[in-house]
């Protein structure tokens, strides 16, 4: 009886089959990207340079707790109180003379902020602040200096910074751009977001 060959599998098509379950799982596959704080840290200085004296009531003072209780100048506050609280320190203009704010509309309490250039919002957290609370006091902080950007883009321009920056981001915009960016600057320079963080306590 004679001996029959046995038939070899045709593996041929066998990389064209990899290839094309590689590019499914890439197409298919969501790739987690990690979100962070967007924030500009300050340029490189001297170490010979002194740094700047800032005044006390120039300062104002966020802290939370490991049970994350927020304390605003000392005193016990609800998260939803603070940006209120933010704007009126940023835009109470309380300087005179050469340091005095023209824009501002504030209570002009001498005891507080001379003016925005001036103002610094300090926020210290514990180690054990939980995450959910570090975020929703920085979101409540920054959105201090948007409601200020807005106020101030609206009334010299007509329309809110948000929308400025869309406008410049957005690469179908028809006017001039120049001009444009050199408003985004004056509105920054007006409401400069000085926003400092000490390291956590322990």
């Amino acid at each position: 009886m004679a001996r029959r060959s046995t038939p070899e599998v045709n593996a041929g098509s066998l990389a064209d089959i990899a290839f094309l379950l590689l590019i499914f799982f890439l197409v298919t596959t969501t790739i987690e990207t990690d979100s962070g704080i967007s924030r500009k840290l300050p340029p490189m200085q001297d170490e010979n340079v002194e740094p700047p004296i800032i005044k006390e009531k120039n300062i104002f003072k966020v802290i939370v707790n490991r049970n994350n209780d927020l304390l605003v100048e000392d005193e016990l506050m609800e998260l939803k109180d603070l940006r209120d609280a933010a704007v009126a320190f940023l835009d109470n203009g309380g300087g005179v003379g050469p340091e005095a704010c023209t824009y501002c509309e504030g209570a002009g309490d001498p005891t507080s902020s001379d003016n925005p250039i001036k103002a610094v919002i300090m926020l210290v957290n514990d180690r054990q602040t939980e995450y959910g609370t570090y975020i929703a006091v920085q979101n409540e902080l920054v959105g201090a200096y948007n409601e200020l950007r807005n106020r101030s883009a609206q009334r010299l321009y007509g329309k809110s910074f948000a929308q400025m920056e869309a406008d410049y981001d957005n690469i179908n915009y028809t006017g001039n751009k120049e001009a444009l960016k050199e408003r985004i600057e004056e509105i920054r320079d007006m409401w400069p977001q000085k926003l400092s963080e000490a390291d956590p306590k322990n």
